[in-house]
Protein backbone atom coordinates (compact mmCIF):
# COMPACT_ATOMS: atom_id res chain seq x y z
CA UNK A 1 0.00 0.00 0.00
CA UNK A 2 2.51 2.71 1.20
CA UNK A 3 4.89 1.51 -1.93
CA UNK A 4 2.21 2.08 -4.43
CA UNK A 5 1.58 5.63 -3.07
CA UNK A 6 4.75 6.01 -3.50
CA UNK A 7 5.04 4.71 -7.34
CA UNK A 8 1.91 7.40 -7.63
CA UNK A 9 3.81 10.24 -6.15
CA UNK A 10 6.82 9.41 -8.46
CA UNK A 11 4.90 9.85 -11.29
CA UNK A 12 3.08 12.70 -10.52
CA UNK A 13 6.66 14.24 -9.96
CA UNK A 14 7.45 12.59 -13.60
CA UNK A 15 4.69 14.44 -14.53
CA UNK A 16 5.44 17.92 -12.80
CA UNK A 17 9.08 17.86 -13.87
CA UNK A 18 8.10 16.68 -17.52
CA UNK A 19 5.80 19.58 -17.54
CA UNK A 20 8.10 21.87 -16.06
CA UNK A 21 10.57 21.44 -18.70
CA UNK A 22 8.20 21.84 -21.53
CA UNK A 23 7.73 25.30 -19.78
CA UNK A 24 11.20 25.62 -19.88
CA UNK A 25 11.34 24.91 -23.32
CA UNK A 26 8.70 26.80 -23.93
CA UNK A 27 9.92 30.23 -22.32
CA UNK A 28 13.58 29.27 -23.95
CA UNK A 29 11.32 29.42 -27.41
CA UNK A 30 9.91 32.62 -25.84
CA UNK A 31 13.18 34.21 -24.88
CA UNK A 32 14.66 33.80 -28.26
CA UNK A 33 11.30 34.83 -30.54
CA UNK A 34 11.76 37.74 -28.38
CA UNK A 35 15.47 38.81 -28.56
CA UNK A 36 15.21 38.14 -32.64
CA UNK A 37 12.39 40.42 -32.72
CA UNK A 38 14.10 42.73 -30.39
CA UNK A 39 17.41 42.77 -32.71
CA UNK A 40 15.03 43.14 -35.36
CA UNK A 41 13.40 46.23 -34.02
CA UNK A 42 16.46 47.68 -33.06
CA UNK A 43 17.39 47.27 -36.85
CA UNK A 44 14.64 49.39 -37.98
CA UNK A 45 14.70 51.79 -35.14
CA UNK A 46 17.97 52.22 -36.56
CA UNK A 47 17.19 52.74 -40.16
CA UNK A 48 14.50 55.05 -39.29
CA UNK A 49 16.66 56.84 -36.97
CA UNK A 50 19.38 56.92 -40.27
CA UNK A 51 16.40 58.13 -42.35
CA UNK A 52 15.10 60.57 -40.33
CA UNK A 53 18.71 61.89 -40.09
CA UNK A 54 18.84 62.26 -43.85
CA UNK A 55 15.75 63.71 -44.29
CA UNK A 56 16.63 66.46 -41.64
CA UNK A 57 20.20 66.85 -43.06
CA UNK A 58 18.74 67.06 -46.68
CA UNK A 59 16.19 69.58 -45.68
CA UNK A 60 19.05 71.50 -44.36
CA UNK A 61 21.08 71.49 -47.13
CA UNK A 62 18.37 72.31 -49.38
CA UNK A 63 16.88 75.11 -46.97
CA UNK A 64 20.56 76.36 -46.64
CA UNK A 65 20.78 75.98 -50.67
CA UNK A 66 17.55 77.86 -50.87
CA UNK A 67 18.89 80.64 -49.27
CA UNK A 68 22.18 80.51 -51.11
CA UNK A 69 19.98 80.76 -54.19
CA UNK A 70 18.29 83.54 -52.92
CA UNK A 71 21.18 85.74 -51.73
CA UNK A 72 22.74 85.05 -55.11
CA UNK A 73 19.97 86.11 -56.78
CA UNK A 74 19.53 89.33 -55.02
CA UNK A 75 23.60 89.95 -55.13
CA UNK A 76 24.92 92.53 -57.71
CA UNK A 77 26.74 89.33 -59.51
CA UNK A 78 23.68 88.37 -60.25
CA UNK A 79 21.45 91.13 -61.51
CA UNK A 80 24.87 92.05 -63.51
CA UNK A 81 25.29 88.45 -65.41
CA UNK A 82 20.93 89.04 -65.87
CA UNK A 83 22.49 92.25 -67.37
CA UNK A 84 24.72 90.89 -69.53
CA UNK A 85 22.86 88.21 -71.00
CA UNK A 86 20.19 90.09 -71.69
CA UNK A 87 22.58 92.19 -74.12
CA UNK A 88 23.73 88.92 -75.29
CA UNK A 89 19.83 88.13 -76.18
CA UNK A 90 19.47 91.18 -78.12
CA UNK A 91 22.79 91.25 -79.48
CA UNK A 92 21.49 88.12 -81.40
CA UNK A 93 18.15 89.15 -82.30
CA UNK A 94 19.97 92.42 -83.46
CA UNK A 95 22.41 89.96 -85.46
CA UNK A 96 19.50 87.87 -87.02
CA UNK A 97 18.01 90.99 -88.34
CA UNK A 98 20.68 92.22 -89.96
CA UNK A 99 21.03 89.26 -91.47
CA UNK A 100 17.80 89.56 -92.45
CA UNK A 101 18.63 93.10 -94.17
CA UNK A 102 21.64 91.96 -95.73
CA UNK A 103 19.50 88.99 -97.19
CA UNK A 104 17.07 91.55 -98.70
CA UNK A 105 19.43 93.92 -100.40
CA UNK A 106 20.86 90.43 -102.17
CA UNK A 107 18.22 89.08 -103.21
CA UNK A 108 15.80 91.39 -103.89
CA UNK A 109 18.07 94.11 -105.20
CA UNK A 110 21.33 92.85 -106.25
CA UNK A 111 21.21 89.35 -108.07
CA UNK A 112 17.89 90.48 -110.53
CA UNK A 113 19.77 93.65 -110.83
CA UNK A 114 22.67 91.42 -112.63
CA UNK A 115 19.90 89.59 -114.37
CA UNK A 116 18.87 92.58 -115.92
CA UNK A 117 22.34 94.29 -116.44
CA UNK A 118 22.51 90.78 -118.28
CA UNK A 119 19.34 91.53 -120.63
CA UNK A 120 19.28 92.60 -124.87
CA UNK A 121 18.75 96.20 -122.81
CA UNK A 122 19.72 96.58 -119.86
CA UNK A 123 18.95 99.32 -117.54
CA UNK A 124 22.18 99.60 -115.92
CA UNK A 125 25.32 98.21 -116.58
CA UNK A 126 27.08 95.28 -114.43
CA UNK A 127 30.08 97.86 -113.48
CA UNK A 128 27.45 100.45 -112.23
CA UNK A 129 25.76 97.48 -110.66
CA UNK A 130 29.17 96.55 -108.47
CA UNK A 131 29.86 99.84 -107.20
CA UNK A 132 26.26 100.16 -105.72
CA UNK A 133 26.28 97.09 -104.26
CA UNK A 134 29.71 96.53 -103.44
CA UNK A 135 31.14 93.81 -101.46
CA UNK A 136 27.08 92.84 -100.11
CA UNK A 137 27.17 89.38 -100.83
CA UNK A 138 30.49 89.10 -99.00
CA UNK A 139 28.78 90.90 -95.87
CA UNK A 140 25.84 88.70 -95.81
CA UNK A 141 27.83 85.44 -96.47
CA UNK A 142 30.12 86.64 -93.86
CA UNK A 143 27.58 87.52 -91.22
CA UNK A 144 25.54 84.40 -91.96
CA UNK A 145 28.60 82.26 -90.41
CA UNK A 146 28.65 85.20 -87.39
CA UNK A 147 25.44 84.38 -86.89
CA UNK A 148 25.29 81.10 -86.89
CA UNK A 149 28.39 81.42 -84.38
CA UNK A 150 26.37 83.17 -82.12
CA UNK A 151 23.52 80.65 -82.28
CA UNK A 152 25.50 77.84 -81.75
CA UNK A 153 26.67 79.87 -78.51
CA UNK A 154 23.26 79.96 -77.26
CA UNK A 155 22.86 76.51 -76.80
CA UNK A 156 25.42 76.72 -74.11
CA UNK A 157 23.24 78.74 -72.06
CA UNK A 158 23.75 79.91 -68.92
CA UNK A 159 27.85 79.86 -69.68
CA UNK A 160 27.49 82.69 -72.85
CA UNK A 161 31.18 83.25 -74.34
CA UNK A 162 31.29 85.31 -77.88
CA UNK A 163 34.78 87.20 -77.58
CA UNK A 164 35.99 84.56 -80.01
CA UNK A 165 33.29 84.65 -82.72
CA UNK A 166 34.82 88.42 -82.55
CA UNK A 167 38.09 86.96 -82.78
CA UNK A 168 37.05 85.55 -86.28
CA UNK A 169 35.01 88.75 -87.31
CA UNK A 170 37.94 91.22 -86.79
CA UNK A 171 40.28 89.74 -89.44
CA UNK A 172 37.35 90.27 -92.11
CA UNK A 173 36.73 93.99 -91.25
CA UNK A 174 38.87 95.03 -94.15
CA UNK A 175 35.78 94.21 -96.32
CA UNK A 176 33.61 97.02 -94.11
CA UNK A 177 36.56 99.28 -94.83
CA UNK A 178 35.88 99.39 -98.79
CA UNK A 179 31.94 99.07 -98.47
CA UNK A 180 32.14 102.45 -96.40
CA UNK A 181 34.80 104.25 -98.62
CA UNK A 182 32.51 103.32 -101.24
CA UNK A 183 29.03 104.28 -99.50
CA UNK A 184 29.01 107.81 -101.03
CA UNK A 185 29.80 107.03 -104.51
CA UNK A 186 27.27 104.20 -104.24
CA UNK A 187 23.83 106.34 -103.10
CA UNK A 188 25.46 109.12 -106.06
CA UNK A 189 25.65 106.38 -108.75
CA UNK A 190 21.82 105.27 -107.54
CA UNK A 191 20.38 108.46 -107.81
CA UNK A 192 21.91 109.19 -111.59
CA UNK A 193 20.18 105.98 -112.39
CA UNK A 194 17.26 106.88 -110.53
CA UNK A 195 16.66 109.58 -113.00
CA UNK A 196 16.13 107.15 -115.34
CA UNK A 197 12.24 106.46 -116.08
CA UNK A 198 12.79 102.58 -116.46
CA UNK A 199 15.05 102.26 -114.24
CA UNK A 200 13.45 104.02 -110.93
CA UNK A 201 10.68 102.09 -112.25
CA UNK A 202 11.87 98.47 -111.78
CA UNK A 203 13.14 99.70 -108.52
CA UNK A 204 9.84 101.05 -107.78
CA UNK A 205 8.96 97.40 -107.95
CA UNK A 206 11.54 95.43 -106.24
CA UNK A 207 10.45 98.12 -103.42
CA UNK A 208 6.62 97.59 -103.20
CA UNK A 209 7.69 94.02 -102.62
CA UNK A 210 5.94 92.81 -98.88
CA UNK A 211 9.60 91.77 -97.53
CA UNK A 212 11.15 95.25 -97.92
CA UNK A 213 8.54 96.68 -95.46
CA UNK A 214 8.15 100.22 -97.12
CA UNK A 215 12.10 100.65 -97.11
CA UNK A 216 13.68 101.97 -100.00
CA UNK A 217 17.03 100.29 -101.73
CA UNK A 218 18.86 103.46 -99.93
CA UNK A 219 17.64 102.81 -96.34
CA UNK A 220 19.22 98.94 -97.15
CA UNK A 221 22.20 100.18 -98.64
CA UNK A 222 22.82 102.55 -95.47
CA UNK A 223 22.49 99.80 -92.97
CA UNK A 224 25.85 98.17 -92.95
CA UNK A 225 27.54 101.67 -92.40
CA UNK A 226 26.21 101.75 -88.82
CA UNK A 227 26.58 98.06 -87.68
CA UNK A 228 30.56 98.65 -86.54
CA UNK A 229 29.15 101.63 -84.07
CA UNK A 230 26.44 99.00 -83.01
CA UNK A 231 29.03 96.35 -82.91
CA UNK A 232 31.29 98.69 -80.45
CA UNK A 233 28.12 100.15 -78.20
CA UNK A 234 27.39 96.42 -77.77
CA UNK A 235 30.66 95.45 -76.29
CA UNK A 236 31.09 98.05 -74.31
CA UNK A 237 27.86 96.98 -72.31
CA UNK A 238 29.21 93.67 -72.13
CA UNK A 239 32.04 94.92 -70.20
CA UNK A 240 30.55 97.40 -67.57
CA UNK A 241 28.73 94.17 -66.75
CA UNK A 242 31.57 91.20 -67.21
CA UNK A 243 34.14 90.70 -63.81
CA UNK A 244 38.00 91.62 -64.60
CA UNK A 245 38.53 88.16 -64.44
CA UNK A 246 36.27 86.67 -66.76
CA UNK A 247 37.42 84.67 -69.35
CA UNK A 248 36.59 86.70 -72.59
CA UNK A 249 37.26 89.82 -70.70
CA UNK A 250 40.44 90.67 -72.70
CA UNK A 251 39.12 89.11 -75.83
CA UNK A 252 36.88 91.69 -75.47
CA UNK A 253 38.37 94.45 -74.63
CA UNK A 254 40.59 93.82 -77.85
CA UNK A 255 37.83 93.28 -80.33
CA UNK A 256 36.68 96.87 -78.75
CA UNK A 257 39.72 98.61 -79.38
CA UNK A 258 40.14 97.17 -83.01
CA UNK A 259 36.50 98.10 -83.96
CA UNK A 260 37.16 101.51 -82.26
CA UNK A 261 40.36 101.84 -84.34
CA UNK A 262 38.47 100.62 -87.38
CA UNK A 263 35.65 103.23 -87.07
CA UNK A 264 37.84 106.04 -86.57
CA UNK A 265 39.86 104.80 -89.75
CA UNK A 266 36.52 104.50 -91.62
CA UNK A 267 35.35 107.82 -90.63
CA UNK A 268 38.45 109.70 -91.95
CA UNK A 269 38.14 107.87 -95.31
CA UNK A 270 34.52 108.81 -95.59
CA UNK A 271 35.19 112.44 -95.08
CA UNK A 272 38.12 112.44 -97.17
CA UNK A 273 36.52 110.94 -99.78
CA UNK A 274 33.20 112.58 -99.58
CA UNK A 275 35.55 116.25 -99.18
CA UNK A 276 37.37 115.47 -102.44
CA UNK A 277 34.19 114.37 -104.18
CA UNK A 278 31.98 117.55 -103.07
CA UNK A 279 35.20 119.47 -104.01
CA UNK A 280 35.36 118.03 -107.42
CA UNK A 281 31.35 118.51 -107.80
CA UNK A 282 32.00 122.52 -107.21
CA UNK A 283 35.04 122.19 -109.78
CA UNK A 284 33.04 121.20 -112.63
CA UNK A 285 30.28 123.42 -112.17
CA UNK A 286 32.66 126.25 -112.25
CA UNK A 287 32.61 127.22 -116.40
CA UNK A 288 36.19 127.47 -116.84
CA UNK A 289 37.38 125.03 -113.66
CA UNK A 290 39.45 126.06 -110.97
CA UNK A 291 42.62 123.90 -110.33
CA UNK A 292 42.72 125.21 -106.52
CA UNK A 293 39.78 122.72 -106.01
CA UNK A 294 41.79 120.14 -107.42
CA UNK A 295 44.32 120.05 -104.75
CA UNK A 296 43.37 117.11 -102.10
CA UNK A 297 44.63 119.19 -99.08
CA UNK A 298 41.89 121.49 -99.79
CA UNK A 299 38.96 121.15 -97.59
CA UNK A 300 35.11 121.80 -97.61
CA UNK A 301 33.94 123.44 -95.11
CA UNK A 302 30.27 124.12 -95.40
CA UNK A 303 27.29 124.86 -98.09
CA UNK A 304 25.57 127.80 -98.62
CA UNK A 305 24.44 130.48 -100.71
CA UNK A 306 27.44 132.94 -102.11
CA UNK A 307 27.17 136.50 -102.36
CA UNK A 308 29.36 138.94 -104.27
CA UNK A 309 29.84 142.31 -103.00
CA UNK A 310 30.69 145.21 -105.31
CA UNK A 311 33.12 147.98 -103.81
CA UNK A 312 32.34 151.33 -105.64
CA UNK A 313 35.25 153.79 -104.53
CA UNK A 314 35.02 157.62 -105.59
CA UNK A 315 38.01 159.77 -104.95
CA UNK A 316 36.58 163.33 -103.96
CA UNK A 317 39.08 166.22 -104.91
CA UNK A 318 39.21 169.18 -101.79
Amino acid sequence: MIFSKVLEQKEQLEQKHLHLLQILDSERQAKWHYVQQTEELTDEVKKLKNEVQSFFRGWLCRRRWKQIVEEYIRSDHAESMRKRNSIVFGMVECEEEYVKQLSTLVSVFLRPLRMAASSKKPPITHEDVNSIFLNSETLLFLHQIFMKGQLARMDNWPTLVLGDLFDMLLPMLGIYQEYVRNHHYSLQVLAEYKQKYHFNQLITRYEEKSICEGRSLETFLTYPMHQIPRYIITIHELLAHTPHDHVERKSLEFAQSQLEELSQIMHDEVSETENIRKNLAIERMIVEGCDILLDVTQTFVRQGSLTQVLCLCQDHSH
